[in-house]
C-alpha cells in the first residue's frame, strides 16, 4: 500500500500520518525517522539512561502506531508523540526504586580551556552539579524544564504534552528553575 521512500519523505507529518492511519507502514517509517533522534533525546534527558530511554521511545512508538488511526491532529504530530513518551517515561520513573543513577548522562562538552586543567575541572563539576540538580527536580518538574529548555517546546505544546494547563507548566518551570538557580548559585 505505500509509496516508495523517496516520494513519501518529500510529504509534511499531516499527510504521512493520514497514510499512515490508513496502514501504510512505509508512510509511519518516514514519520519514525523523522521523529525517532529528538524523541530518543527526550527520553535520554527524562531518564538518564540510554537502555531505558531506546526501550521508552520503542514501547511510545508502538503505542503511537496502534492508536494512529484514534488520532485527531488537536496537536501535531510531534506534540503529540512528546506527550506519548513524556508519560512513558513518567510511568518508568515512578516504577523505579528512589535512588536512581544519572552517571550515564553525558556531560556537555567541555570548553577547550586552553592548556587551562583547573578551569577544566570546574567545568566538569559544574554539569555534574548540574546534573545532580535535575535528577532531584521532581519528575512533573522535570519534564516540564527538559521540554522548554533542550527542546524548545511553547508554553502551549508542554501544556498539551503533559495535559495540563498553561498557567500549571508555567509554575512548574518557574519552580524548577528556582531550584536550578538554587542548586547552582555556587556555581554563578
Amino acid at each position: 500500500m505505500g509509496g516508495t521512500g523517496d516520494d513519501l519523505r518529500d510529504l509534511d507529518n499531516g499527510l504521512l500520518v493520514a497514510r499512515a492511519a490508513e496502514g501504510d507502514d512505509d508512510a509511519f517509517a518516514v514519520l519514525v525517522q523523522r521523529h525517532s533522534g529528538p524523541l530518543l533525546a527526550l527520553a535520554y534527558h527524562m531518564l538518564g539512561n540510554l537502555s531505558d530511554a531506546e526501550e521508552a521511545v520503542q514501547d511510545a512508538l508502538i503505542s503511537a502506531w496502534r492508536r494512529l488511526p484514534e488520532f485527531r491532529g488537536d496537536a501535531s504530530f510531534r506534540t503529540w508523540m512528546y506527550r506519548i513518551v513524556t508519560n512513558r517515561c513518567l510511568n518508568v520513573r515512578r516504577g523505579r526504586a528512589p535512588s536512581v543513577s544519572l552517571d550515564a548522562v553525558s556531560e556537555p562538552a567541555a570548553h577547550d580551556a586552553g592548556g587551562e586543567p583547573a578551569r577544566a575541572v570546574e567545568s566538569a563539576a559544574a554539569a555534574a552539579a548540574l546534573t545532580q540538580a535535575l535528577r532531584d527536580l521532581h519528575p512533573a518538574q522535570r519534564a516540564c524544564w527538559v521540554l522548554r529548555e533542550l527542546h524548545g517546546l511553547s508554553y502551549e505544546e508542554i501544556a498539551h504534552v503533559v495535559g495540563e494547563s498553561e498557567q500549571t507548566v508555567r509554575g512548574r518551570l518557574f519552580r524548577a528553575r528556582r531550584t536550578l538557580m538554587k542548586e547552582m548559585a555556587s556555581w554563578r
